[in-house]
């Protein structure tokens, strides 16, 4: 019986020399490539540094290695806390209708904007449901705000104009939540279609061609065609956006937030920025901020895994 060996690893020194060959021999690529290292490693991992704040009392006099050591006393504060339950809870739910509905969206919009063939009506349309993601969250929130008014918004103009009485969308914490989604939607639909688009676009003409002969109607060679297509670009967005799931945006939340509506509005961010800023409780909120994270990488993994073990697409 033949015994077939291993060969064996190469020593360090040469997997450093092969190493350095290869960048040289792509110094372009990487050069191109050193500005966003260089981001990554001053805004993304040298803060990191501050994350030890999360375990001790931090006191600005003594800096961050002198301030007392408290271990897991915030994270403990923050899970026993009587706001817990429902900061959490507004997070998740807020997360999970947001991505329920738009993300899907996206796609279809991408679907029925390929399936237009006039090219200057395809223009016109794409323009249109582009511009409002170039709009600020500040104007967004101030045209949400004129558009909900009780006195002179266009929404109640038309419920008063069909017999119904004027409604202070802004103060129900129940209308908080489809107010933040939906319009998020309207913003971010168009922009959103892009990707899945740029996709469609490598979609063999030949196969509609052979598609079509074959007796096939518009809707079959979209979902047989088309949407296969697009089907790992899906599952790579819908790994990120899991990824996510507990990062809740906090300028349109902390825009849209009242008191009346708190119920259903404050949310992890929002009370990180409260907590952290406002009252001054640095290592509370950083700790806060850290669960938050983490939470973020554990579906992140877990999404992925999935998608991995299911024999899809995934990001690693």
């Amino acid at each position: 019986m033949n015994r077939t060996s291993k060969a064996p690893a190469p020593p360090s020194g040469k997997k450093s020399s092969c190493l350095w060959k290869t960048i040289r021999s792509h110094k372009a690529y990487y050069f191109f490539l050193l500005p966003t290292i260089i981001y990554l490693a001053v805004f993304c991992y040298a803060p990191m540094y501050g994350i030890q704040i999360a375990f001790k009392n931090y006191n600005g006099m003594l800096g961050i290695w002198g301030s007392k050591w408290v271990g897991l006393r915030h994270f403990r504060d923050f899970f026993g806390g009587y706001f817990f339950k429902q900061i959490f809870g507004n997070t998740l739910i807020l997360s999970l209708y947001s991505t329920a509905v738009g993300f899907p969206i996206p796609i279809f919009v991408a679907l029925l904007l390929n399936e237009i063939r006039c090219a200057k009506y395809k223009k016109f349309v794409q323009t249109v449901l582009y511009a409002p993601h170039f709009i600020s969250t500040v104007v967004m929130v101030g045209i949400i705000i004129m558009v909900l008014s009780p006195t002179s918004g266009l929404i109640n103009y038309i419920i008063v104009a069909l017999g119904g009485e004027a409604q202070y969308f802004m103060i129900h914490p129940s209308a908080f939540r489809h107010i933040y989604v939906w319009s998020g939607v309207w913003q971010g639909m168009g922009w959103s279609a892009i990707i899945y688009l740029a996709a469609l676009s490598s979609v063999d003409p030949e196969l509609h061609e052979a598609a079509t002969i074959d007796g096939a109607s518009r809707f079959q060679r979209i979902c047989y065609i088309n949407f296969p297509t697009i089907k790992p670009t899906i599952i790579i967005l819908l790994i990120m956006s899991i990824g996510s799931l507990v990062g809740v945006g906090f300028e349109k939340t902390y825009l849209l937030q009242n008191d009346l509506n708190s119920e259903t509005s404050e949310v992890i961010s929002t009370f990180v920025y409260k907590r952290g800023l406002l009252n001054a409780s640095y290592s509370f909120s950083t700790a806060v901020g850290l669960f938050n994270n983490i939470i973020n990488v554990i579906l992140l993994l877990i999404a992925n895994g999935i998608a991995r073990w299911a024999g899809e697409t995934s990001l690693f």
